[in-house]
């Protein structure tokens, strides 16, 4: 076993000069228990949905929000895995976003809403959208349901949240009436 002690000396190694050897063993063993017990909890996060986070999926995400390269992005899991399916370019409308989610798999998107408002004023929301056909297998419903909130809060900047079942749960009129 390694000492602390360095030769010739009774103070450990590293150890600052005001600090006593105890002391420093102390605040040296809380630090490392710290880390390893926030690790663990960044794991039993994944764990509890089951899903861990691809980093493109927030990388495209902050390019939908900060750049504006995309119109919207949908993901899907796939080996215990949140990754992304399809980007929309800016040009694509809702009706293309619509017809892009599956008929009887679930997904969740984003879609980035343009619109005037009563004020003429041009603005922005970011929709949120859990995609869960009644189609879909229920152990596929269970699984994106589990790993909603997980997912959602690696993408800062939502504004809207909706889940849909079918296709007139997230009508465009419903799109409108929720931006406002």
């Amino acid at each position: 076993m390694m000492s602390l002690e360095m030769l010739g000396n009774s103070q450990p190694m590293f150890c600052p000069s005001n600090l006593s050897p105890s002391l420093y063993l102390s605040k040296l063993t809380f630090w490392v228990l710290t880390r390893l017990l926030l690790s663990l909890e960044g794991n039993m996060a994944n764990a509890a949905s089951g899903m861990a986070v691809d980093d493109e999926c927030k990388l495209k995400f902050l390019e939908l929000k900060t750049k504006r390269n995309y119109r919207f992005i949908i993901f899907k899991i796939e080996s215990q895995q949140v990754v992304v399916e399809k980007l929309g370019s800016p040009e694509e409308t809702y009706e293309e976003f619509a017809a892009s989610l599956p008929a009887d798999e679930c997904r969740y998107a984003v879609f980035d809403y343009d619109f005037i408002t009563n004020e003429n004023c041009q603005k922005s929301k970011i929709f949120f959208i859990a995609w869960s056909p009644d189609t879909s297998r229920v152990r596929s419903k269970m699984v994106y349901a589990s790993s909603k909130d997980r997912f959602k809060r690696e993408l800062d900047g939502i504004q809207v949240e909706l889940q849909a079942t079918d296709p007139s749960e997230m009508s465009f009129d419903i799109i409108k009436s929720r931006a406002l």
